[in-house]
């Protein structure tokens, strides 16, 4: 996930995640919505769900948008965004920004954005910290009244993020640091109106940022975990309190058995940045850590009433991994989980034109996904079906009778399909 500058720094210093896609693949961070291909642009057969994002039930699916570059928005790209997104997110020095999207759409649920783990150098000036900040704790206020805040590394040096000048990893353990950093961000958020906060960076490896290397007072990753379920934990009751409503980036919890619920447990929601489709051929097949572990963070955050975002990486015009999420998708969400797409890393400006398939209506699910064949899953609505093969690359194909004739993406009448490893479709019927 990308961390974000303070306004007067410019709104192109960013920094990468360090994440793993499969096995040691590394990926970075990304946010864009893209469209679809040709041919998902056929026009659906059964019912649309119109132009608008916020989807009231399973068979429609939500959107989010994190607009991080401070990119400039017109009045109608707010007003039109308000209305095509669940979730927006935006900087602490966006109020603006925030209140048109407010009045275009009063049930739009906008973020703030606020790093959980670093202060930034970068957002001191003068020995004066911004008034509004990308962290929870101004750099300058910590560098002068409270330096044990700072994590150390083995040879008693302050962690900043290998790559990332003026990113100085925090100690998310110490009860002072969680204690000003809730009330920092609960101060700043309310003051401004935003509705929930968005916060970047809730790590699992205890060297994240630093290869190899692990902080002296977390020297493992349970250690290091704990100390974050220690924060998240302090800070629930207060947020809540605040009426705020709180999303983790948890990016590479399918690594860490049962780190997601862990680390949810204490949040109304969690973000994958990394989900399912790792670019246009790289797609997470079923293994240990694999497809079904990000799966199960949608539908274990539905059953517990949590949000969740998840966002596949793949190009404009790539069928295969566009249909493999989407179908993915639609086999856990409810009525909280919302999805988008990204093709660039680090693009965190404008939306994107997206693909028609946001707009289709598969109406109320018959049950829950099931077992059709080994690593082939499938879920059946009233209004569609969709069907996944989470077996890998290499894999052969799988044919399955649908029962009836449905329409599928290219708007052709099918009775059977033919799915390779890792692939997936989303079909449709039409409807009254």
């Amino acid at each position: 996930m990308t961390i974000f500058p303070s306004e007067a720094v410019g709104a192109r210093q960013i920094r990468r995640r360090m994440t793993g896609a499969l096995g040691a693949l590394g990926v970075a961070a990304a946010l864009m919505i893209v469209p679809g291909s040709s041919a998902n642009a056929a026009q659906p057969s059964t019912a649309d769900a119109g132009t608008g994002a916020r989807a009231a039930g399973t068979g429609t699916a939500r959107s989010f948008w994190l607009h991080l570059n401070s990119t400039p928005v017109s009045d109608a790209m707010a007003a039109s965004e308000a209305k095509r997104h669940a979730y927006i997110v935006l900087n602490a020095w966006e109020g603006d920004l925030l209140k048109k999207l407010k009045a275009s759409d009063p049930q739009v649920q906008v973020f703030v954005y606020k790093d959980l783990s670093s202060t930034r150098g970068y957002a001191c000036k003068n020995g004066v910290d911004d008034q509004h900040l990308p962290a929870g704790v101004g750099y300058c206020a910590a560098d002068r009244d409270h330096p044990d805040w700072f994590l150390l590394g083995p040879d008693g040096r302050r962690f900043e993020y290998g790559g990332y000048s003026g990113h100085w990893q925090m100690d998310i353990g110490n009860t002072a640091y969680q204690d000003a950093w809730a009330g920092n961000v609960i101060a700043d958020s309310r003051a401004t109106g935003f509705d929930g906060v968005f916060m970047d960076n809730a790590l699992f490896p205890c060297d994240a940022y630093h290869s190899g290397v692990c902080p002296a007072k977390y020297p493992t990753d349970a250690q290091f975990q704990d100390a974050y379920k220690a924060m998240l934990a302090a800070m629930k009751g207060r947020f809540a309190e605040a009426g705020l409503t709180t999303v983790a980036n948890l990016s590479n919890a399918r690594l860490h058995n049962g780190a997601w619920d862990a680390y949810t447990e204490h949040l109304d929601g969690g973000f994958d940045e990394w989900w399912l489709a790792f670019d246009n051929t790289n797609l997470l097949p079923e293994y240990a850590e694999g497809w079904s572990r990000q799966v199960a963070e949608i539908t274990s955050n539905e059953a517990r009433g949590k949000i969740t975002w998840v966002q596949p990486h793949f190009s404009p015009g790539q069928d295969k991994p566009q249909r493999y999420a989407m179908a993915g998708y639609f086999l856990g969400t409810g009525d909280k989980a919302a999805i988008a797409e990204v093709e660039t890393t680090d693009d965190y400006g404008d939306p994107t034109a997206r693909s028609p398939m946001y707009r289709w209506n598969l109406g109320t699910p018959t049950g829950a996904y099931r077992s059709v064949a080994t690593n082939v899953f499938r879920r059946d609505f009233t209004c569609g079906t969709v069907i996944v093969n989470a077996n890998g690359d290499q894999s052969s194909p799988v044919r399955l009778g649908l029962g009836a004739d449905l329409t599928n993406e290219r708007g052709s009448r099918v009775s059977t399909v033919t799915l390779a490893g890792t692939s997936g479709t989303v079909l449709r019927k039409t409807c009254g």
